[in-house]
């Protein structure tokens, strides 16, 4: 059992939803928790001022020298870091030949390289106290979600990615987790990009069924405390991970069926 209280933790894109449920959960552990946003007045309407407890920092993970400068400013405020979850992120939903390929790059610049360049500059930090390092991924990282291609590819790297990097740490002490929530009560959907880069400003899913963030939250704290090594959160999100791997051309046709039925899909049979 691997006890936060008292630990500092980093939480990427904390200015909304799981992120900034996942700062307040920590807090609530007896942590230490530094946050990161694009918006840093936002931030400090959610978090108030720096403290003894918590420190707040504008970073786009997008940007190696903000996620250099971030981590930076954390070992200089508290010498120390001991827990990094990556979960800052976008999504979008648009078919991949009516996508303009800067989408799918934003994507890949925030996802999967935002995860890079921040484990990069904390690693040597999680190493020294034996801490732990998570990605914030999603069923997109187990099967590719179609009018998501940029979404799943990004999700795809960050698993692998760090899959390669929890072998490497493997008799470190540091334990290395992603986590694939369901669809989640967040802004993400809200500002997914559509196929020019503009934000869609709705969701085609019905909000008021969809797991909280405070719920998504706990669970992942929990699985950083148990050191599991992955969690799929929902019995759709195992099943479908489940019939791929076995029944990969069923999944095909399950997955367009699903996707099909969303408010305004873009999937069309002939």
């Amino acid at each position: 059992m691997y006890s936060i209280n008292t630990k500092v933790v980093v939480v990427t894109g904390a200015s909304s939803g799981i992120g900034k449920a996942l700062a307040d959960q920590a807090l609530l552990k007896g942590a230490r928790v530094a946050v990161c946003g694009r918006d840093e007045g936002k931030l400090r309407v959610l978090f108030g001022p720096d403290s003894d407890t918590v420190f707040c920092q504008r970073a786009d993970v997008a940007k190696e020298v903000d996620c250099k400068a971030f981590v930076d400013a954390i070992i200089a405020k508290w010498g120390r870091i001991d827990v990094l979850i990556n979960n800052a992120g976008i999504s979008m939903r648009a078919l991949f030949t009516e996508t303009d390929l800067s989408v799918i790059r934003e994507l890949m610049d925030i996802n999967f390289w935002g995860t890079v360049y921040c484990t990069r500059y904390a690693v040597a930090h999680i190493v020294k106290n034996k801490g732990a390092i998570v990605g914030v991924s999603s069923i997109a990282g187990y099967r590719g979600l179609p009018g998501r291609t940029g979404y799943s590819a990004s999700k795809f790297a960050m698993q692998g990615f760090l899959e390669a990097l929890r072998t490497e740490l493997l008799y470190t002490g540091v334990n290395v987790m992603w986590v694939s929530p369901g669809f989640t009560a967040t802004n993400i959907r809200n500002v997914a990009r559509s196929k020019d880069g503009t934000i869609q400003g709705e969701t085609p899913l019905e909000e008021s069924k969809l797991m909280s963030s405070e719920t998504c939250a706990r669970i992942i704290i929990s699985g950083i405390e148990n050191q599991k090594r992955t969690i799929v959160m929902t019995g759709t999100g195992k099943l479908t991970v489940w019939i791929n791997k076995l029944f990969p051309g069923l999944a095909d046709k399950l997955v367009f069926n699903h996707f099909a039925k969303e408010a305004d899909s873009p999937l069309k049979k002939p």
